[in-house]
């Protein structure tokens, strides 16, 4: 005759079950090490290696991705390199669809990050580099807050055809939102080609992205928020918000006009921006 279990062994085996199941969930929930973020995302930078999602393992609010960010900046800055500017990011409204988020992100740049217009950048000191054709400005004086679009170019010196570097610093280039915010949006380097005077209508200028020679991506800065202005507004608002005022001579980098292009080593990338000219480098 079969030998029934004990009906106290399957309590406590579902007991077990629900333990761990529960533990897992608040292993999930438990409240990350922001300071420890900052380092892995700062490593993986250095090296030039990608580590996995955060989103995998735990759930990182919106605010405390962006102060990962500032820590992450913090380590720069404290090896020598200096504020120059901040980035914008998902400027595009198909963009901010797609992530189904409501509103803008933003970087902060780096003295670190800057590339000089047609000099070489090294391939090897990148995960997965993208570059994406940008506008940049180039501000006379400080700005935050609520301003207008006008107001916002009062405090511009001059405009530029831009060309960003954006690498994620995670496997396989995927990311959460919060992910990608932590990560600095992404931003890696940047370039800025000829300065010229802010009065230039710059809300619907054509541009053609080219790698050796051939057209990879065209577009027009109307992508970048209907016009660019507007995403220097947004500028001046999360700067308050951070409590970090957009400086004069800071550099505000407007967002992608375009996708991002995908890069390899050996390519001559540049971009002809109409009225404004060209901007390059060569990524070996």
């Amino acid at each position: 005759m079969a030998t029934k279990k004990p009906a106290g062994r399957k309590k406590e085996t579902a007991k077990a079950t629900a333990g761990r199941k529960s533990a897992g969930k608040a292993s999930r929930k438990a409240a990350p090490s922001l300071p420890a973020m900052a380092k892995a995302l700062d490593k993986a930078a250095m090296d030039a290696q990608a580590i996995p999602q955060f989103s995998g393992t735990v759930d990182l609010t919106l605010a405390q991705a962006y102060e990962v960010q500032r820590q992450l900046i913090g380590l720069r800055l404290r090896r020598g390199e200096r504020r120059v500017g901040v980035k914008m990011g998902f400027t595009s409204r198909a963009k901010i669809a797609q992530m189904g988020i409501s509103d803008l992100i933003w970087g902060r740049l780096t003295s670190g990050m800057v590339i000089e217009e047609g000099a070489p950048a090294d391939f090897a000191r990148f995960v997965h580099p993208r570059v994406e054709p940008e506008i940049a400005f180039l501000l006379k004086r400080p700005l935050y807050g609520l301003v207008t679009p006008m107001q916002a170019m009062d405090a511009v010196e001059a405009v530029a055809p831009a060309l960003e570097i954006i690498d994620s610093r995670y496997a396989d280039f995927k990311f959460s939102l919060a992910d990608v915010v932590a990560d600095n949006a992404s931003s890696s380097g940047f370039i800025a080609g000829a300065w010229s005077k802010p009065d230039v209508d710059f809300s619907n200028l054509g541009l053609v992205l080219n790698f050796n020679g051939r057209p990879v991506q065209i577009g027009s800065t109307a992508s970048i928020m209907g016009h660019p202005a507007r995403s220097l507004v947004a500028a001046a608002r999360f700067a308050a918000e951070a409590g970090e005022p957009l400086q004069a001579g800071w550099i505000v980098m407007a967002g992608g006009a375009t996708a991002a292009e995908a890069m390899s080593a050996g390519q001559h990338v540049e971009m002809e921006m109409e009225k404004l000219g060209r901007v390059a480098f060569t990524m070996r």
